[in-house]
């Protein structure tokens, strides 16, 4: 076979997707129907499709089209693109869990017409009160703001609602897709290395044209296999705390009729720019954490009953009461007198961290007196290399230099301020412990928009430069005092420490409301 000839296929059907994704998923297309199965409307020539042709003159080329050769070639190649999406996205799987697909000509409904099949004495998304029911959380470690909301998440369910609740998380794309998708994580990572490869793709995709094409692509390769990965937990609820896991599993349920069976919803992580990615309308629920959000929810055509504005989910821990600031400091081998900063750059520990610590080092001691004036308490997370670097300084002020830690709340108890990159989550944990933030870089897209969202509600400051936030520090510490108590407390006003229990039991209440609704009905 000619390597050329066997390549070149899928090649011209890609081609035409940036347009036909707007057709081929666009429900004013179909009837009402759930399935998905009916054809085109006859009149679909008239579509957005054609209106960059020639906008004057678009009856006559639609005209034309429809007796020349080159559009029974171009409806051909649509017609078997469609069928391709339709076949994928909406066959059952075989590895479907919880459905018995007796045959191909009933294509999975009960005998009478109605309904999904279901395995005898197990309900697809149970009602039963003897079983526990089932929260699957969508994420994917595409930073660690996703999985620490997902995990904040599950241990809510359990501190709430105990054995209630059997709660799982899975990466969707890594455990859940065929290569080259499950690569996800590390392609994130890399762009993000790369600042202006991921600002092209943020950017770029972000228009709902190209975002749209892209998953409607996307979903001919891998909806069978996202399919089986989804229904071997049997979830009556599905979160997702990613923008990248709504439209498939969406077009999957919908393609099945599941939409009324399974809660799907969607928690943002991010606090003010967000990709538009995160939105979609067939969502039971959109949870926002600020109000910012909220409005870019609406604009996206999310009606008012989906959206709640609850904030961002963190660790339960952070809502107990802290323990006293030097019973803390004891604990960590911190000074408990001297006012104390927090230095941090993500569990990777990125960033500016040495630099920013040996100019706390200098702007931190009164030379005048011969003393510190403060002190700095470095988390380097798994960056081995920065820990053994810093350990062997011989430090002027107080530092207390830290790897990995698990109990980031005792950290920040600790401390009077920190200085950290603009991570929605870090900074929704500062503002519920009262620490005003220095933010020292930013992840261009979704994290640009977290700076203004700090300064300009008076909850911290911004500065690239190692020496400026030593300066700004040292002030807090001395003549500003009264800068830093002020900004404290702002930071508390704007804090949510109650989103996750709030998200939690909203949660639980739409499963109750599912729980009292017929599963299945035989209307005509």
């Amino acid at each position: 076979m000619n390597p050329s000839t066997a390549t070149q296929e899928p090649t011209n059907v890609f081609d035409f997707v940036s347009r036909l994704s707007r057709i081929s998923f666009d429900s004013r297309f179909y009837n009402g129907s759930s399935t998905g199965d009916s054809p085109f409307v006859s009149n679909f020539l008239s579509s957005d499709l054609f209106k960059g042709f020639n906008d004057t003159k678009k009856h006559k080329v639609v005209a034309s089209l429809s007796v020349s050769k080159s559009a029974a070639t171009f409806l051909r190649i649509l017609n078997d693109f469609n069928r391709a999406i339709r076949f994928h996205c909406e066959r059952i799987p075989l590895g479907f869990a919880s459905i018995r697909v007796a045959s191909v000509d009933n294509k999975g409904l009960r005998d009478d017409g109605c309904g999904v099949l279901e395995e005898e004495g197990f309900p697809f998304n149970g009602v039963g009160a003897e079983k526990p029911k089932k929260v699957l959380i969508l994420m994917s470690d595409t930073g660690g703001g996703h999985r620490a909301s997902a995990e904040a998440i599950k241990t809510t369910f359990h501190e709430e609602f105990g054995d209630e609740y059997q709660v799982f998380v899975t990466d969707l794309w890594s455990d859940h897709t065929p290569w080259p998708f499950n690569q996800l994580p590390r392609s994130y990572n890399f762009l993000v290395k790369h600042g202006t490869l991921w600002k092209m793709t943020y950017y770029g995709t972000a228009p709902r044209v190209v975002h749209q094409s892209n998953f409607a692509a996307t979903s001919t390769f891998i909806a069978r296999e996202v399919a089986k990965g989804l229904m071997k937990y049997q979830p009556d609820i599905i979160i997702s705390v990613h923008p990248l896991m709504q439209h498939v599993p969406l077009r999957i349920l919908r393609a099945r009729g599941l939409l009324k069976k399974i809660v799907f919803t969607t928690v943002i992580t991010d606090l003010s720019t967000c990709h538009p990615t995160w939105f979609h309308k067939l969502v039971t629920r959109c949870y926002c954490p600020t109000i910012e959000v909220a409005k870019r929810a609406s604009k996206a055509g999310l009606q008012p009953s989906q959206i709640k504005v609850y904030g961002l989910p963190v660790r339960p821990s952070f809502v107990k009461p802290v323990r006293p600031k030097v019973e803390l400091r004891k604990e960590l081998g911190m000074d408990v007198d001297l006012p104390a900063v927090l230095l941090m750059g993500g569990g990777e520990g990125m960033g500016p961290i040495e630099a920013t610590a040996r100019a706390l080092g200098n702007s931190l001691y009164d030379e005048t007196l011969g003393q510190p004036i403060g002190q700095v308490l470095v988390i380097c997370g798994r960056n081995k290399k920065l820990t053994n670097r810093l350990l062997s300084v011989n430090w002027k002020i107080p530092i207390q230099v830290k790897g990995f830690v698990t109990k980031m709340e005792e950290c920040m108890g600790a401390c009077d301020c920190i200085i950290t990159k603009a991570g929605p989550g870090t900074i929704a944990e500062a503002m519920i412990r009262g620490l005003p933030i220095i933010l020292n870089d930013y992840i261009a897209g979704q994290e640009v928009g977290n700076v203004p969202y700090v300064v300009e509600n008076g909850c911290g400051k911004f500065s690239k430069s190692p020496k400026e936030i030593a300066n700004i520090v040292a002030q807090w510490f001395g003549p500003k005092a009264g800068e830093l108590e002020a900004m404290s407390q702002n930071c508390l006003k704007l804090a949510r420490p109650d989103a996750v229990f709030k998200i939690v039991h909203d949660l639980n209440e739409l499963v109750r409301q599912k729980s009292f609704v017929p599963q299945f009905s035989c209307a005509s």
